[in-house]
C-alpha cells in the first residue's frame, strides 16, 4: 500500500503543477477581472437597452465564463481527490487508491483538452492540410536541404500518427527535389503545422564542395488547410422577393394577358432573376429558382478563388528576411529566429521532434 500511497503522492505534485500551468496559460487572474468588468458592461447595457455592441460583448462574456468555469471545475476536482487520498490513509481502504488513479488520469485529460483547444482556434484549424517545399537559392545543395527537410516533416507526422502523402515531387538535377508538395490528414493537421511556413536555413560544409567549404542554402516550406470544395447551396425563403408580372410579347394572340412572368431577387447577395418562357407561372418560378442557385453558387466559387488567393500571397519569398529556422549542422544548433528557442542537437531535430519549436510558436499571441 505504502507504493501506491508514494505514487500517487507524485502524481498529485505533478498535477498541482499542471493546474498552475493551466492559470497561467489562460491567464486566469486577469481573465477573472475583464469577465465581472464584461458582467457589469452587459447590465448596464440590458438596462439602458442599447443593444448596438451586445451580441460582441455576450460572445466574449460567454468565452470567458466557459474558461473561469472549467479551471474551477478542475480545482473542484483535484480538491475531492486530496480529501478523498485523505480518507484512505485515515481508514486505510486500499481500493479507494484505484479510484483515485482513475480521477487523476481524467483530470490530466482534461486539462489537456482545454489547452489543446486554446491552442487550436483558428478557424482552419481543424482540417487537413498541405505543405510545399520549395528550395531556393544554393542550387544541388538547396535541393538536398529540401530533400532533408520533406523527411524531417514526414517523421514528425509519422511521431503525431498523422497520415500523410506525396502528390507531387519534382526532382534535382543532381541530388535532392527542386520541389515537392506533401499532402496531411489528421485531426488539428493544419492546427499543428500552421506556424512552419517560412524559410529554412541550412550552414554546413558542403558534402558537393570538393574543397569542404562552408555553404548557406534556402528551402522554403508554405502550409495551407485543404478547404472543403463541396457548395451547399440553401436559400432561405425569408431572403427572396418574389414578383410576378405580365409577360411581354409580339403582340395579338402571343400577348400573355395573366401574370405568368416571374422575378426573383436574392436580398442579402442584390442577385436577380427572371424567366418568362412558360406560359405558366410555376413553371417560370422552378426555372428562375434554378438560375438564382446557380448564380449563387457561382458566387461562392468566386469566394473561394479569392479565399485561395489571399492564400496564396501569403507565400514568403525565399530570402533571409523571411527566416523562420536556421540549422547550424558544424556547430550543432538549431535556432527558431521568432522565439529564440535554441536546440543543440541537429539529429535530434532532423529525427521529426519539432514540437518544442511548434507549440512555442502556437502559443505566441497571435
Amino acid at each position: 500500500m505504502q507504493i501506491k500511497i508514494n505514487t500517487i503522492i507524485d502524481c498529485m505534485k505533478n498535477l498541482n503543477k499542471k493546474y498552475k500551468n493551466l492559470r497561467r496559460y489562460f491567464n486566469y487572474k486577469k481573465n477573472k477581472v475583464n469577465f465581472i468588468t464584461m458582467k457589469n458592461k452587459l447590465q448596464k447595457i440590458y438596462l439602458s437597452k442599447q443593444n448596438k455592441d451586445i451580441k460582441k460583448i455576450n460572445k466574449k462574456y460567454k468565452t470567458l465564463k466557459k474558461t473561469i468555469n472549467n479551471i474551477k471545475s478542475i480545482k473542484k476536482k483535484i480538491k475531492y481527490v486530496k480529501e478523498l487520498f485523505q480518507l484512505s490513509i485515515e481508514i486505510r481502504d486500499n481500493s479507494i487508491l484505484d479510484d483515485i488513479n482513475v480521477y487523476i488520469k481524467n483530470i490530466n485529460i482534461r486539462i489537456n483538452n482545454l489547452k489543446t483547444k486554446k491552442m487550436f482556434c483558428k478557424k482552419y484549424d481543424k482540417y487537413n492540410c498541405y505543405i510545399d517545399f520549395q528550395s531556393g537559392s544554393g542550387g544541388i545543395e538547396a535541393q538536398d536541404w529540401t530533400s532533408i527537410l520533406l523527411k524531417m516533416y514526414l517523421k514528425w507526422i509519422e511521431k503525431k500518427k498523422f497520415k500523410s502523402k506525396i502528390i507531387n515531387k519534382l526532382n534535382g538535377e543532381k541530388s535532392g527535389i527542386k520541389s515537392a508538395t506533401l499532402h496531411v490528414t489528421g485531426k488539428y493537421a493544419f492546427g499543428w503545422l500552421r506556424t512552419e511556413s517560412g524559410v529554412h536555413r541550412l550552414v554546413r560544409k558542403s558534402p558537393f564542395d570538393t574543397g569542404n567549404k562552408r555553404h548557406t542554402s534556402f528551402s522554403s516550406t508554405f502550409i495551407y488547410p485543404e478547404i472543403q470544395n463541396k457548395i451547399n447551396i440553401k436559400i432561405n425563403q425569408n431572403d427572396l422577393r418574389i414578383d410576378v408580372y405580365k409577360s411581354s410579347g409580339s403582340g395579338g394572340q402571343h400577348v400573355n394577358k395573366t401574370e405568368s412572368a416571374v422575378r426573383i431577387t436574392h436580398i442579402s447577395t442584390g442577385i436577380v432573376v427572371q424567366c418568362q418562357n412558360n406560359r405558366s407561372q410555376h413553371k417560370n418560378k422552378n426555372t428562375a429558382m434554378k438560375q438564382i442557385k446557380k448564380k449563387l453558387y457561382n458566387l461562392e466559387i468566386e469566394k473561394k478563388n479569392i479565399k485561395k488567393q489571399k492564400i496564396e500571397n501569403k507565400k514568403s519569398d525565399i530570402r533571409w528576411s523571411n527566416q523562420i529556422r536556421s540549422y547550424i549542422f558544424d556547430d550543432s544548433r538549431i535556432k527558431d529566429l521568432r522565439t529564440g528557442i535554441e536546440i543543440r542537437n541537429v539529429q535530434y531535430v532532423l529525427n521529426g521532434n519539432l514540437d518544442k519549436f511548434i507549440k512555442a510558436n502556437l502559443n505566441m499571441k497571435p
